[in-house]
């Protein structure tokens, strides 16, 4: 057995770390907005947002986020107010983040497709005084009924006719096809009127980057009662250097990888909400930070079969980086039009939010061409603490790779998290790094228990089982909740997971522990199909029985049609769970 690993401040221990990449990144003690400022300053005329055929420039965008910011200090939000965003992946998201955090308040991103009680709470909680929703026959009505009883005094209603190319702005309201609420409650603000009324003339605030929080995000929703996590400005600063730092592409047959091109060369692809951290950091506030475009896709499952319109999306746009979660590949490569969507534009794609199946990257690979570089981070990381390097030659598949430059991991005890295990050893994994958030809104209990102090530093419990390989390479076993135990024996869901994923005719599967008066626990498979293949249970019995041990293997097989997924596409085993218990 060998030591911890011998690890400088900024130093990972492997052979393996790309080249080019340094191991500590500086200067991003700023705040987040100085990103749309400095794009602004340097590229006014390079394209920021594309939306169904519209773009935005970085100085319109700029131009819009002052407006805004100057609305939000007429109405009385300064320092530390909270204001929400209510909305999907519109061309407005940008420019209302920008504005929000000019005016020194804190963005608080909600799922608009939140239930009206499940918004309600976060508002309440958040006591936030303003939202940010969409013109829409459902979500504004939800949003009226989600600030009742809460400190919301005013309510903006973005339309989106103003951001769509003119001819189907005119062609849109003629047929009704664009989105809109049948009536608007009585003093809420359109949001074109609030841009039209304002001037770009932002208030002088002072932010203190390492202490004013930014951005809160709620986590928690699948494990138990949501918490907002609060995120400063420097958590997202650092976090996107330090990605920019790390991304090397080969930005041509032949070229050598380097530092992904700044000033309009790359194309974000918008697939995954900005509401959550994955979506927020990864594509647009990293689009912004290197003066690329970024392509709003609110409902990356639209068309007939789902996802065509996202496959005509890359078609179109010819996006260069893709952010996306391992269902998202799923269904890029499972799409029966596929073969019809010239995809070739994608160089990397950055998998997250959930394991990534071995066989899934391969697939997506072999039928795209781009390479997919796996990372790992939570919300209250903003969100990335580590990814795989990003060529084939150096990515180790099933691993999440090295920490990003400035960023410590440790692998902890269960038992006891103030002891490190030695390298090989599976225990949580814990982060170090100018990502960590500074805690839970209100939540001083919630901090406690996710919080451990080791040689004077502060590290975050991530609730993930893992250990470092001979390598150096970083790799997550499990969630820690998720482990079964069955007859003593530890079985990890995405263990079995990934050995089923390699059987042809499955599109996605999960695996859950219940309860079993012999063993304590067995594991149970549910399984969806591909479409157009079939299958039986006790066909894939035998594939299991064939291709793992016999403690691991699923006692219980459920082929479905659907497999419950959480609205960025995280495979939801919680669900699956209480769905055994309550039977």
């Amino acid at each position: 057995m060998t030591n911890p690993m011998n690890l400088s401040d900024h130093a990972w221990n492997t052979k393996a770390w790309p080249e080019g990449v340094a191991h500590t990144v500086d200067g991003y003690h700023y705040p987040i907005f100085k990103f749309l400022d400095d794009s602004a300053r340097d590229y006014p005329n390079n394209v920021f947002t594309i939306f169904n055929g519209a773009s935005k420039t970085y100085a319109q965008v700029k131009d819009s986020a002052d407006r805004i910011a100057s609305f939000l200090a007429g109405k009385g939000i300064g320092k530390g107010d909270k204001v929400a965003i209510f909305l999907p992946n519109l061309p407005h998201f940008p420019e209302i983040l920008f504005g929000i955090l000019k005016a020194g308040a804190v963005a608080v991103n909600c799922n608009p497709v939140y239930t009206p009680a499940e918004l309600n709470l976060q508002l309440k909680d958040s006591v936030s005084k303003m939202v940010f929703c969409m013109d829409h026959p459902v979500f504004y009505p939800n949003t009226v009924k989600a600030i009742q009883n809460t400190q919301v005094e005013t309510v903006v209603v973005c339309n989106i006719k103003s951001y769509l190319p003119k001819f189907k702005g005119i062609l849109g309201s003629i047929l009704g096809k664009i989105p809109k609420a049948d009536s608007h409650e009585p003093g809420h603000i359109m949001f074109d009127d609030l841009i039209a009324q304002s001037q770009p003339v932002p208030p002088d605030i002072e932010i203190d980057p390492e202490k004013d929080t930014a951005i809160m995000l709620y986590t928690g929703g699948t494990t138990g009662v949501p918490k907002g996590a609060e995120l400063v400005h420097t958590n997202f600063t650092y976090d996107v250097t330090a990605l920019l730092e790390y991304l090397m592409l080969s930005h041509g047959p032949g070229k050598a990888p380097e530092k992904a091109y700044k000033g309009g060369f790359h194309t974000f692809l918008g697939v995954l909400p900005w509401y959550h951290s994955f979506g927020i950091t990864v594509a647009l506030l990293s689009a912004a930070a290197s003066g690329s475009k970024l392509v709003c896709i609110p409902d990356p499952r639209a068309g007939d079969p789902p996802f065509t319109e996202v496959l005509k999306a890359v078609q179109n746009y010819k996006p260069t980086i893709m952010p996306a979660v391992p269902t998202i590949f799923v269904a890029f490569t499972n799409h029966p039009l596929l073969d019809k969507f010239d995809l070739s534009s994608l160089m990397g794609c950055f998998s997250g939010g959930a394991p990534l199946p071995p066989e899934v990257c391969r697939q997506f690979e072999e039928k795209t061409g781009a390479v997919i570089f796996e990372g790992y981070g939570l919300t209250e990381t903003s969100p990335v603490i580590s990814a795989n390097p990003t060529n084939r030659e150096t990515r180790k598949i099933g691993s999440i790779g090295f920490p990003l430059p400035g960023t410590d991991v440790k692998i902890l005890d269960l038992e006891d998290p103030t002891k490190e295990l030695p390298q090989g050893e599976d225990g949580e994994v814990a982060a170090c790094g100018p990502q960590v958030m500074k805690g839970y809104w209100k939540r001083p209990d919630a901090n406690d228990e996710v919080f451990v102090t080791l040689d004077g530093k502060r590290y975050f419990l991530t609730g993930d089982i893992g250990h470092i390989d001979e390598d150096g390479y970083i790799l997550i076993t499990d969630r820690k909740k998720d482990m079964i135990i069955v007859g003593g024996f530890n079985v990890y869901p995405r263990d079995v997971e990934d050995i089923i994923y390699t059987n042809p005719k499955v599109e996605l599967c999960a695996v859950v522990g219940v309860p079993d008066e012999k063993s304590g626990e067995t594991v149970k498979a549910y399984i969806k199909l591909k479409e157009g293949e079939t299958a039986t249970i006790e066909e894939m019995a035998a594939f299991c029985k064939e291709n793992m041990a016999g403690y691991k293997r699923p006692r219980a097989i459920e082929l479905r049609d659907e497999i419950p997924v959480s609205n960025i596409g995280k495979v939801l085993r919680r669900v699956l769970r209480d769905e055994e218990t309550s039977e």
